[in-house]
């Protein structure tokens, strides 16, 4: 797959550099990503590392791409479409610190399944949060993202509990 860049008002959707590390590094020691998606990097050698495997689109089993602004280019988040398998896949995502509040998450994650429903020919997308991080059920419902349960005790986070979690899903049917 080739690399894309999405659209959404006020963000470009981009894929990673080497370059962004030490906004990586920055994001990722943020307590509560560590704690929500345990992607915690020590250093900015980690953070590359993490950038490369996201970078890597060649398996065909995710796009993970760089939430930016449209004007400054800074970095605001990541979201990624993964788990691709069979017309499904699930949506994952985080905002840095600074960027929260701002609805950077939920247009992120509505472009970006927008755009792999009708490039990556999928028809469901699944985003599971823990039901203790209410903010992500926010992203979930500005996304389009109907809830459909909860997961009991279905993850285990980055605290190092395992965690209830609501199950939320898009169809390529949905409006």
């Amino acid at each position: 797959m080739e690399p894309v860049e999405i659209t959404a008002p006020g963000l470009l959707l981009r894929p990673w550099r080497a370059a962004d590390a030490p906004a990586v590094l920055a994001a990722l020691v943020d307590p509560d990503i560590v704690r929500w998606n345990g992607q915690g990097v020590g250093d900015l050698a980690q953070a590359a590392t993490w950038i490369a495997r996201r970078a890597d689109w060649s398996d065909g089993s995710h796009v993970s791409l760089a939430v930016t602004g449209d004007a400054d280019r800074t970095l605001l988040g990541a979201v990624s479409v993964h788990q691709i398998r069979d017309g499904n896949a699930a949506v994952g995502y985080w905002t840095a610190a600074p960027s929260r509040g701002r609805g950077v998450a939920g247009r992120a994650v509505r472009a970006l399944t927008d755009w792999a429903f009708t490039r990556l020919d999928l028809h469901r997308i699944e985003l599971c949060h823990a039901v203790d991080n209410p903010a992500s059920c926010r992203v979930a419902a500005r996304a389009g993202y109907r809830l459909e349960g909860t997961l009991r005790e279905s993850h285990r986070y980055g605290d190092g509990r395992r965690h209830d979690e609501h199950l939320h899903a898009r169809l390529t049917t949905d409006s």
